[in-house]
């Protein structure tokens, strides 16, 4: 039995029309008498035939049809965050026009179906963060000439970003818990550089991740004398790892921690109660993201509620016009204060 994939020639033979007017019929770019299109979708039918090869199409106008997403992490433990599922989800509304479809990529060459950075057949990158090895990745892509969108990341002013007001926004957080009369406060980062260290920052220490390095200055310029602890990651089990640190000595706790994510402050909301410390009677914690955290109620996290799907869609349009032969501008996005149970004034002792 042949397995050979039926073409539009083959439909058209079994409708008994041209070639031509059975491919009008399926691009529906020029109106066809209604009898004529019956015969050719029955025919379709008959046969098998769903429409035209993608393959052939993206062939003929010289592309893969692919897009690839670049990140500086294992891509298992990038999907335990719901921030970077609703920013594919955003990503891939937003090259829907193109019918693309998205690969996704390490930046060290590592991806689901192990093709190189170098090699992989890509019409154009996205890049999410842009720290010293997605910086790498960046010139290997722009060497290949393919069209590149930053999304959280400065890649020059030539490159097209898509950014979060994260500065601003964690100046917000900090300056909530500063008004409820908040001085002892630390600062729970996400990862420093692409080693990923945990460990509290010394003097020397810098960060070299856009998203780390911005909510960092938001949080100093409230609060510029903070110490300030990295985790590996942004998740709960890192977020309870920080918090341990944090609240080992009972001597030296402070009345505030500001987590730079939703998962890390869950984290150390766990971290403070296995410490016999009450949220946020003894310890008040803010996040940062706006997703849903299992686990966390009856607390309502004070956070900043960041736009991810429409990060990812923006991202994703910036890509396809690229590609459509348009220069997309930037694209500043801007997160939302939202107070919930975790903060309140500093106990008084």
């Amino acid at each position: 039995m042949s397995t050979r994939r039926a073409t539009i020639s083959d439909v058209a033979r079994e409708a008994g029309v041209s070639v031509s007017t059975a491919s009008v019929v399926f691009s529906g770019k020029t109106p066809t008498s209604e009898a004529t299109r019956a015969r050719v979708i029955t025919a379709a039918e008959k046969l098998g035939y769903t429409g035209p090869d993608p393959r052939a199409a993206s062939l003929r106008r010289g592309r893969s049809g692919i897009v690839g997403v670049v990140f500086d992490q294992h891509l298992g433990t990038a999907f335990q965050d719901p921030v970077t599922t609703h920013m594919m989800d955003g990503l891939a509304e937003g090259v829907s026009r193109l019918g693309a479809a998205l690969l996704l990529l390490r930046d060290d060459g590592e991806t689901i179906s192990e093709p190189s950075l170098h090699t992989a057949p890509i019409d154009a990158a996205v890049l999410i963060g842009c720290n010293t090895r997605l910086r790498d990745s960046l010139e290997i892509v722009r060497a290949r000439g393919i069209p590149v969108v930053v999304v959280e990341g400065d890649a020059g002013s030539d490159i097209p970003r898509v950014l979060l007001d994260n500065v601003e926004a964690q100046r917000e957080a900090a300056r909530h818990l500063a008004d409820l009369g908040h001085r002892d406060v630390v600062i729970v980062t996400l990862p420093l550089d692409a080693q990923r260290r945990r460990g509290w920052l010394g003097s020397d220490d810098e960060a070299r991740v856009d998203v780390t390095v911005d909510r960092l200055s938001g949080a100093r310029q409230v609060f510029p004398h903070a110490p300030a602890l990295a985790a590996a990651g942004s998740s709960i089990d890192e977020g309870a790892i920080a918090g341990r640190t944090i609240f080992a000595d009972p001597e030296r706790r402070p009345t505030a921690v500001i987590a730079q994510s939703d998962l890390l402050a869950a984290g150390v909301i766990r971290a403070a109660e296995e410490a016999g410390l009450e949220v946020p009677r003894d310890v008040s914690v803010t996040g940062f993201d706006g997703i849903v955290v299992d686990g966390l109620a009856p607390h309502v996290l004070t956070t900043l509620v960041q736009p991810a799907t429409a990060k990812g869609r923006a991202a994703g349009e910036a890509v396809a016009s690229m590609l459509e032969g348009s220069r997309p501008a930037g694209l500043d996005l801007t997160c939302a204060f939202r107070a919930g149970t975790t903060t309140a004034p500093p106990r008084t002792t």
